[in-house]
């Protein structure tokens, strides 16, 4: 059975942003977050809750799992075409993010990953071989980024004063 040319990427992190990354069992060297194909009849939701605790144990009911809506087409590398049907040579990859308390301990999947590591955004960045992945870091650290520096205005101070 073919894979279905549609997938979630989702970025797990703390508030901190910190990102959990997973090292590819077929390709050691290569990580990435949470990746993985939807299945017949599911929503992308859906798919991203199962990806999320088939790679790494978590229940993402238990924490917040949100749609970003960003999606990104891209070309599926060579060595991993095999698991498409034929004609299929690109992918349509839909965004989540899922934010965790604290860096918390994963069980990999032995079969698709060797090891997993929580890293700063920064490095995540710099470690992921998936350009989408590491744009999709970017944007969690420049969405929060600007959320803190509009949350440090008070809204209800009122004008003329800076501080209660």
């Amino acid at each position: 059975m073919y894979k279905t040319p549609i997938s979630v990427l989702v970025i797990i992190h703390t508030p901190d942003r910190q990102i959990l990354l997973l090292e590819r069992a077929d390709h050691p060297g290569y990580w990435q977050s949470v990746t993985g194909s939807q299945n017949q009849g599911e929503t992308l939701l859906q798919t991203a809750a199962r990806e999320v605790a088939e790679e790494t144990g978590l229940d993402a009911g238990r924490y917040e799992l949100t749609d970003w809506n960003i999606q990104n087409e891209y070309e599926i590398y060579e060595e991993w075409r095999w698991r498409y049907a034929p004609e299929v040579t690109h992918n349509t990859e839909h965004v989540f993010g899922l934010l965790v308390p604290e860096p918390v301990p994963v069980s990999v999947a032995a079969r698709e990953h060797l090891r997993f590591a929580w890293f700063p955004w920064e490095n995540a960045v710099e470690k992921v071989f998936s350009p989408t992945n590491a744009e999709a870091i970017r944007k969690l650290a420049s969405d929060k980024s600007d959320r803190n520096n509009r949350s440090e205005k008070n809204p209800y101070l009122e004008p003329g004063r800076t501080d209660s």
